[in-house]
């Protein structure tokens, strides 16, 4: 199998994983999918990732790409056309990815919580809990903010809706980044939602919109086993050359020892700077069943800490 295919960890459940299989419908691209549990320990996933156990995880021989914003960042970069950028606005639509990831995802993830608690097995509540709403999470204290954060859901669902009124797509007559954006979360409204699709229904446009985006489809997948990943990782050589960045307020140099963390929390991912840009680092990292590998991560949305 070629080092230069795209392997994708994840689960079907995933909303955030569904945004990223939108991005490769748009595209038209042929994949692989290993299907990776839901819940830690993920013993054939960490060695690729370093400890990262956020999901989806995006893989390309020995370079491994963590988070929705750089894995899409570097299917763009490979696969320009067609772009996920009609009429330009680059920048804005990665502002757009913010309030997307940022309030509308965290009070659609309380609704979605909320509805799916009853019959919620506890060991993912208790998994599921904290990793997104701290380690004093309390499902009492998230239900008590159920109604407050379905009103804002409707607010915003609300605007995307009224933009769609004279539009096929977020920013016209072609799909783009923002369509993959705003997709995943009425995805995931009307999965997680008992009254989801009667919820949806005040939004006309945005249903109709909905239909179009699922049309697109997820490109062309085929399953591969975690052990074909981890060979296809040990056989590969890191494609990312170096890269510093002289004027990075981090103050950082190729091979020097970082960690890397999410903000919201989980484990560190330690090596050694391969390349840095204002968007992303990438870190060079041996595991004894895969060699080397590089591990990339946004900036943002990350803590960096040298040793």
């Amino acid at each position: 199998m070629s080092s230069d295919q795209i392997i994708m960890h994840d689960y079907p459940q995933s909303p955030v994983s569904q945004k990223v299989r939108v991005v490769l419908g748009m595209k038209g691209l042929g994949w692989k999918s290993v299907e990776i549990p839901r819940l830690p320990p993920k013993p054939n996933l960490m060695p690729l990732t370093g400890g990262y156990r956020l999901t989806p995880v995006m893989q390309i021989g020995a370079d491994i790409y963590c988070d929705t914003k750089c894995i899409i960042r570097e299917l763009e970069e490979r696969f320009p056309e067609p772009t996920l950028f009609p009429g330009g606005l680059t920048g804005l639509s990665w502002g757009v990815a913010e309030w997307t990831d940022g309030p509308l995802f965290r009070d659609v993830l309380t609704v979605a919580l909320v509805e799916m608690s009853p019959n919620m097995p506890q060991d993912f509540l208790n998994d599921r809990g904290p990793l997104y709403f701290g380690p004093n999470f309390s499902l009492d204290e998230v239900k008590a903010k159920y109604s407050s954060c379905l009103a804002n859901v409707r607010a915003q669902f609300g605007w995307i809706n009224e933009g769609l009124k004279s539009s096929n797509f977020i920013l016209g007559a072609v799909p783009g980044l923002q369509d993959a954006l705003a997709y995943y979360l009425v995805w995931f409204i009307r999965d997680r939602m008992v009254e989801g699709n009667h919820f949806l229904q005040q939004f006309p446009h945005l249903e109709a919109w909905e239909k179009r985006v699922k049309a697109i489809g997820h490109g062309y997948s085929e399953s591969i086993t975690d052990l074909d990943a981890l060979e296809i990782a040990r056989v590969a050589k890191v494609q990312t050359p170096e890269q510093t960045d002289d004027i990075s307020p981090l103050g950082l140099s190729v091979g020097h020892a970082v960690a890397v963390q999410p903000d919201s929390g989980g484990p560190q991912v330690a090596g050694t700077v391969q390349s840095l840009s204002a968007d992303r680092i990438s870190i060079l990292r041996e595991n004894e069943l895969v060699g080397q590998v590089c591990v990339h991560f946004p900036c943002m949305g990350y803590t960096i800490k040298t040793f």
